[in-house]
């Protein structure tokens, strides 16, 4: 698949500290590449100064688009929001704060290119991934990792990374269709494009740089406790109500 044009999308929430610099750094990134791109930015919640920064910002990035709105939703509904409005051949989302090194979209691009692939999806495990992660954050994975392998019978090793990019079609199939709004988000997109016949799904490296403050109003057994819920809710909207069916 030869594609012309690139849409990422970046959710952010309460990154009035490094929003500027991250998508500036963004941008170098994608400037290099040999696609036409656009950055969308969708601020979940006017909750600080992350918006106002971005509109000064504008001016100086002719690729950036910024959306956002008054009420914190998730980034689940935040990246659903940029993806159904971007138009890229192809259309992705990273996370915003850069724990990721965006200079490793190149690498999934041309994963997406060679392999004529429906999705790419950035991988911890992949063998070349370079990764600086607590082991506690590793254990945890790994427990999920496998509850959702049983689950849902993913190929995938590693579903949580949050860098993933999609054909446009295969996007705008899947996103219209996504319901949660927050931390199992990942899960139901992999889960719907499973059933909806996407099962081209490949794994690309990933350099990653944890970093401890993650800005959230929940403890961490509330993050957990959120998402076994929601993933949950997938199966049951999958395997029992057959929701993404229709």
């Amino acid at each position: 698949m030869k594609f012309k044009s690139l849409s990422l999308v970046v959710p952010a929430y309460k990154q009035e500290k490094t929003i500027v610099t991250d998508i500036k750094n963004l941008n170098k990134t994608l400037s290099t590449l040999p696609y036409k791109y656009e950055v969308i930015v969708v601020v979940d919640g006017f909750l600080d100064k992350t918006y106002q920064k971005l509109q000064d910002l504008i001016p100086k990035i002719k690729e950036l688009k910024v959306y956002g709105y008054e009420k914190n939703h998730g980034k689940g509904y935040a990246v659903k929001y940029g993806m159904l409005k971007a138009q890229g051949d192809v259309i992705g989302f990273i996370d915003a704060g850069m724990d990721l090194d965006p200079s490793e979209i190149s690498v999934a691009l041309d994963l997406m290119d060679w392999n004529n692939a429906d999705i790419i999806i950035g991988s911890k495990l992949h063998p070349e991934s370079k990764v600086n992660y607590p082991l506690w954050r590793k254990i945890l994975s790994w427990g999920y990792r496998t509850l959702t392998h049983i689950l849902f019978g993913f190929n995938v090793k590693d579903t949580q990374v949050g860098m993933k990019f999609f054909r446009k079609k295969v996007a705008h199939d899947v996103f219209s269709r996504i319901v949660i709004k927050r931390y199992a988000f990942d899960i139901e997109v992999l889960t719907v494009a499973y059933q909806l016949g996407y099962h081209k799904i490949y794994e690309s490296p990933i350099k990653l740089n944890f970093k401890q403050g993650s800005i959230t109003s929940l403890s961490f057994w509330e993050i957990v406790m959120s998402m076994l819920w929601d993933t949950i809710a997938v199966f049951y909207r999958l395997r029992i109500v057959h929701y993404y069916d229709r």
